[in-house]
């Protein structure tokens, strides 16, 4: 007896490539309806003018040049971050340790403005600093290499446990500075002398921090792009038994990638405690070392396209933070917001890598 085989009513095809400007276009339009599902959730939730929320979350970032700079500098650190974990990412190690590496890169940072900040002369101590910070994530980074490298260990799990370990140190070491004794806080450090804190451009206190970010970007796409270390991570990434067989010697490159991504997450950590904070406590990433993971992924490790992901996550969350205090809303229904804009987003990525192709039926039963 035949049994006729249900076809299903549609299926998905993979696409050759969209033209560019057709992506774009087609995550425009993801971000219009984005807009006009929030809009719809706002006023059915809170009654309020959609347009007249969005405007204040334009204004959040926009309407002050101090505002615009600071939403500069949060995607300037953002961005670092994302930097920093797309080498890995791309030869598929799953780096989930940028919180810590960054984290250990202030603790390093913040050791050295407190050690030697009235032992050495400024240019010398900045020095010492920045390539203290970049040593001390590389070194967080790079022992879960080594145990991927040699033993296969799961590096999700072991980066992932890495940050806890970086945050509890961090914790003591503020404990045991902390002014007032017992208060757990730093406070400022060297808030007298400024010894250790990066200089000011034009009176422009984060002006330096996104120039170096700048030149990390363009260090990173050249790097990924341009260079035979580039090519052999994504040979490594796409298979590591086609990499052996050309010759390439995946331990090596594993432990040499993770060496760039921890000593970039640790530049990160010498950003924000030398040329932001100018104190350290075991929030001082907040979170940016798994926003990052987004970042990377969305821009599907491209450091161009980051900078753009970058400034709309970072736009998204100072205006959710501004609306919720500016209309009483509840600090969850901001987050929604800002959570349906990037689902949209990232969404919208499925539909320029796939098409649905409806099923044609005959009368038959058969395509």
């Amino acid at each position: 007896m035949n049994k006729s085989v249900r076809e299903p009513l549609f299926h998905l095809v993979k696409r050759d490539g969209l033209v560019w400007w057709k992506s774009w276009i087609v995550r425009l339009v993801a971000v219009v309806l984005s807009l006009l599902v929030s809009g719809i959730l706002i006023f059915a939730l809170t009654g309020e003018n959609p347009i007249n929320v969005y405007i204040t979350m334009f204004k959040a970032g926009f309407a002050t040049r101090r505002r615009f700079w600071a939403l500069l500098q949060n995607v300037a650190m953002l961005l670092c971050v994302a930097l920093a974990v797309t080498p890995a990412f791309k030869m598929r190690f799953w780096n989930i340790g940028a919180e810590g590496q960054a984290l250990v890169g202030g603790l390093a940072t913040a050791f050295c403005m407190v050690y030697f900040g009235d032992k050495l002369p400024s240019g010398l101590l900045l020095l010492v600093i920045f390539l203290s910070s970049m040593l001390a994530g590389a070194l967080w980074a790079v022992i879960p290499a080594i145990f991927k490298a040699t033993y296969g260990t799961n590096e999700t799990l072991f980066t992932l446990m890495m940050n806890y370990v970086a945050a509890q140190i961090v914790s003591y070491f503020t404990y045991v500075h902390s002014n007032p004794k017992g208060s757990g806080q730093m406070g400022v450090i060297n808030k007298a002398t400024q010894a250790g804190w990066l200089p000011k451009i034009e009176g422009n206190n984060y002006l330096l921090n996104i120039l170096i970010v700048l030149v990390i970007t363009v260090f990173v796409y050249v790097y990924l792009s341009k260079t035979k270390h580039g090519y052999e991570i994504s040979v490594v990434g796409q298979s590591e038994n086609t990499a052996r067989y050309i010759g390439i010697d995946v331990s090596k490159v594993i432990i040499r990638t993770l060496l760039i991504s921890g000593a970039l997450c640790g530049i990160c950590g010498f950003l924000l405690v030398s040329g932001t904070d100018h104190t350290l406590t075991r929030d001082t990433i907040a979170g940016r070392g798994f926003t990052a993971i987004i970042v990377s992924w969305m821009a599907k490790f491209n450091p161009i396209y980051m900078v753009v992901v970058s400034f709309l996550i970072c736009f998204l969350q100072k205006g959710a933070v501004d609306i919720a205090s500016t209309y009483g809303f509840n600090d969850a229904l901001a987050e929604i917001i800002t959570g349906i804009i990037i689902f949209f987003i990232i969404g919208s990525e499925f539909f320029i890598g796939y098409k649905i192709r409806l099923t044609h039926h005959t009368k038959g039963g058969k395509n």
